[in-house]
């Protein structure tokens, strides 16, 4: 039998082009999921350099200059130092729930951008519920730092664990009506639909001006949710040394401050998408019909410009957390407490009952 070495080659070429072809399409298949994350990361990276700059400003201080142009590369610098400090575990406590604390709560920030659109058409999932798909998966997270607390076999943390629970509990409410009344006046819970139906009256049509008492609830709710000043409670250091963290060591310890910045971070996303028209360029008095004619033309540089818009709008909501972290003092935790179950659960329901009647009476 005479085997031809021509067809040989063609058989093995052939095999050789299918081989490729599945690496191609896992490679691609791997890229919508590699290219969010690697953007979460420059953005907590971009956070914590402008928090403190913006701090050293404030408090009229250098602030970081020596690692890299600036001093960018200072976040990284001190999660790689992190990243190879040694981890300890408290001898008597829960190790298990020790260490799976740290991760439960970045975890459940980081499914939370899943609903996130940043431009048109550009999101991960397009739930019916996406908004309250948020609300509840970033309910988890507090459940992770109430095992840390719990597993550390301390005191301070455990206090700290039992602050964070009860902080989330007391304005995850208020939150959760105001991203209600949001949904009531755009006829859905989709983040696409939210962003769309604000884009129909251009910059008059946002809710921020249809629903002012929401965006101010919302806004201290969300300060609370991410634990920042002046609602700090649970890591208060002069009451609690470090909270539920006190215990942490190396990657575990700064996992917690991962989880604190991307919290940070998807709220503020969250607060351009539901109240300043998501990734719509509508500022008042100017005509930009020349975007709108590239958007129809070239789809990638109309995604690039929507992105541009939602980050921009997005950092500008982290300038004004940050600021408020180094302006204001921390409350103490009875104030803190009546703060969100005397003041904004009424407010955010007489918002809910309002947004209610007006959407009846437009039938």
């Amino acid at each position: 039998m005479i085997i031809d070495t021509t067809e040989v080659q063609a058989i093995n070429s052939f095999f050789r082009l299918e081989s490729l072809k599945e690496v191609y399409e896992i490679i691609w298949m791997l890229v919508p999921i590699f290219t969010p994350v690697l953007g979460i990361t420059i953005g907590v990276l971009v956070i914590v350099w402008l928090e403190r700059e913006i701090s050293a400003g404030i408090q009229q201080r250098i602030g970081p200059e020596y690692a890299g142009p600036l001093g960018i590369l200072q976040a990284l610098a001190d999660g790689t130092k992190l990243l190879f400090k040694e981890n300890l575990l408290p001898s008597r406590g829960d190790t298990r729930l020790f260490s799976i604390g740290p991760s439960i709560a970045v975890i459940s920030i980081l499914l939370s951008y899943l609903v996130i659109p940043f431009g048109y058409r550009l999101v991960l999932a397009d739930f019916s519920i996406g908004v309250f798909l948020w609300i509840a998966i970033s309910s988890i997270a507090p459940a992770g730092l109430l095992m840390s607390g719990y597993g550390s076999n301390n005191k301070y943390s455990f206090l700290g664990g039992l602050r964070a629970a009860a902080q989330s509990i007391s304005y995850e409410i208020p939150l959760t009506l105001c991203v209600l009344s949001i949904s009531l006046l755009s006829n859905s819970s989709s983040t696409v639909d939210i962003v769309e139906a604000q884009s129909k009256y251009g910059f008059w049509g946002w809710n921020l001006w249809r629903q002012p008492i929401g965006f101010i609830v919302f806004l201290i709710s969300s300060l609370a949710e991410c634990e920042r000043l002046p609602f700090d409670l649970p890591e208060a250091e002069e009451e609690l040394v470090a909270g539920y963290q006190t215990e942490y060591s190396g990657i575990k310890f700064g996992l917690f401050y991962v989880a604190s910045y991307l919290n940070l971070l998807v709220s503020s996303l969250f607060v351009t998408v539901l109240y300043l028209g998501g990734w719509n360029l509508s500022l008042p008095y100017i005509a930009v019909p020349f975007f709108f004619e590239i958007n129809k033309a070239s789809r990638v540089f109309g995604t690039i410009i929507g992105i541009f818009i939602t980050l921009a709008k997005t950092f500008l909501f982290l300038f004004i957390a940050i600021t408020t972290r180094w302006t204001l003092p921390r409350l103490r935790m009875d104030q803190l407490l009546n703060l969100g179950w005397k003041f904004l659960l009424p407010i955010s329901l007489g918002n809910l009952l309002l947004t209610t009647s007006s959407q009846l009476l437009s039938l």
